[in-house]
């Protein structure tokens, strides 16, 4: 089949033989004619099959067959993406593909000014590429209007519909009119997010183009097992006993990434960064430098590695394995990408065993294991459990909840400290307690009025006066006369 086979208008054709292709991928020859009917799609194909091509070039002609005139803060299409490299890579992908077709686009993440994009979006824009988040932040400020949206995109959608992003996409599904086509592209779908899909799709056709969670075929995968102490002195050796020039390396946190490159660096190896908290114009910086061959080794966390799409990428390295067996398909599917062949490598120490164990339960596959000599584990080590580092997926709002963890943990600190200068014994600490108000008390209690202390002060001094004049008949008694003063 050739891409002429699809029913692709002419300018869409020539867009795409002028890039090289002249065949579809088999998730292309699926999906693009079931999306040129209108109809909603849930699509799953291993990463670098050409996933954004199949729903780029179908939407492109769907948006060309009427001509309307983009009005203020409308669109016509929304493509929401988890990361925003993935985003300026369907950003791209429109670009290409829709060179003579006219259509005004706009990338919106955060990291970078939001004037400008809100600017954009007021003359009015047929296509947006977005982030949730920052979407999300420009719809609250009325800046745009999902009235007229024709099509909605969700890609990556295992981790857009992962708990990090469901609320999200639910405010913004709010927005959007009944009417309208969703699709869903992603690597990986579990049982789970197909059942999540299927509240938001309607009669969606199912695509599923290989066998469900499976890793590309023309990517070698190998485990070596080895100490987390030495896991960067056998990183190390792999690159220049093997001369590597182009490495992409997953750690699990954002710290683990800078402290990696810095040790990769001082071993006399071109080494960058790129997650999250990094700026935008860093992360790009980071990107165009491993792409053009700069440096040798780029460090990444999870979800600042999708989109990331480097032609003929080599190597993969997973520094550490992934908590969720989906992000290793995603992870080795960097590289092996549009039928060139990769490698995928693992080191593996013994506090990841049951990691590696997950991983070959979900791709249904067993790794093969290449033993070291050099670098054999000491047995004496004991497995310890590993803190949750996905590297993304935090909901909105997770600054300030981390900022109340540090609050909290200060505080406890500085009582250990004071624990540790002077022991107060149990009974005095009780007392503390008891005595000294909650902070919420503290804040319910009104502003003291001297006027009205006065006046109150002199009633009660008036009624005592009144208690020793008359003789006491209980409680009730002095009620009465209190009313009848």
């Amino acid at each position: 089949m050739k891409f002429t086979d699809l029913g692709l208008r002419e300018s869409l054709l020539k867009a795409v033989k002028e890039e090289g292709y002249t065949t579809p991928t088999p998730i292309q020859q699926q999906a693009i004619p079931v999306v040129l009917q209108g109809k909603d799609v849930l699509a799953a194909a291993q990463t670098g099959t050409g996933k954004t091509a199949g729903f780029t070039l179908p939407l492109l002609q769907r948006l060309s067959e009427k001509k309307i005139h983009t009005k203020k803060y409308k669109i016509r299409a929304l493509i929401l993406t988890p990361t925003r490299e993935l985003a300026a890579q369907v950003a791209q992908s429109f670009k290409t593909y829709g060179k003579y077709l006219h259509f005004t686009q706009r990338v919106i993440f955060g990291g970078v000014g939001i004037n400008p994009q809100l600017a954009d979006l007021r003359r009015g824009v047929d296509i947006v590429i977005a982030t949730p988040g920052r979407l999300l932040d420009i719809a609250g400020q009325k800046g745009i209007d999902f009235s007229a949206v024709e099509t909605l995109v969700l890609d990556e959608a295992d981790r857009m519909l992962d708990m990090g992003f469901i609320h999200d996409i639910k405010k913004l599904l709010k927005m959007m009119p009944k009417e309208k086509q969703t699709l869903l592209f992603s690597a990986t779908f579990s049982k789970e997010i197909k059942q999540l899909a299927s509240g938001l799709l309607k009669e969606p056709v199912l695509i599923e183009v290989a066998r469900e969670n499976t890793t590309a075929e023309q990517v070698s995968q190998v485990v070596h097992y080895v100490d987390k102490s030495r896991k960067r002195e056998l990183l190390s050796q792999l690159i220049k006993s093997k001369d590597w020039r182009q490495v992409l390396v997953f750690t699990r946190t954002k710290h683990g990434a800078n402290r990696l490159t810095k040790q990769l660096e001082e071993a006399g190896i071109s080494a960058a960064a790129i997650h999250g908290n990094k700026s935008q114009g860093a992360r790009t910086k980071a990107l165009a430098a491993f792409k053009a061959n700069e440096v040798r080794v780029l460090v990444a966390t999870d979800i600042a590695a999708r989109g990331i799409d480097i032609d003929q990428l080599p190597h993969v390295v997973n520094y550490e394995l992934p908590n969720v067996p989906e992000d290793y398909v995603h992870r080795i599917g960097r590289t092996g990408r549009a039928g060139q062949s990769g490698e995928a490598v693992s080191l593996v120490c013994v506090d990841e065993h049951k990691l590696l164990f997950d991983i070959e339960k979900f791709i249904k596959s067993k790794i093969k294991k290449v033993h070291i000599e050099a670098f054999t584990p000491d047995p004496n080590i004991k497995a310890e459990p590993i803190q949750n580092g996905r590297g993304g997926g935090q909901k909105r709002g997770g600054n300030r909840n981390k900022q109340n963890t540090r609050k909290k943990k200060s505080n406890v600190g500085a009582d250990s400290i004071s624990a540790h200068g002077k022991k107060k014994n149990n009974s005095s600490k009780r007392a503390d307690m008891e005595s000294a108000p909650t902070e919420n008390q503290q804040k319910k209690r009104k502003p003291k009025n001297p006027h009205a202390e006065k006046i109150g002060s002199d009633l009660q001094a008036k009624l005592d006066a009144l208690d020793k004049k008359k003789p006491s008949t209980g409680a009730g008694s002095r009620q009465n006369n209190r009313r009848k003063k």
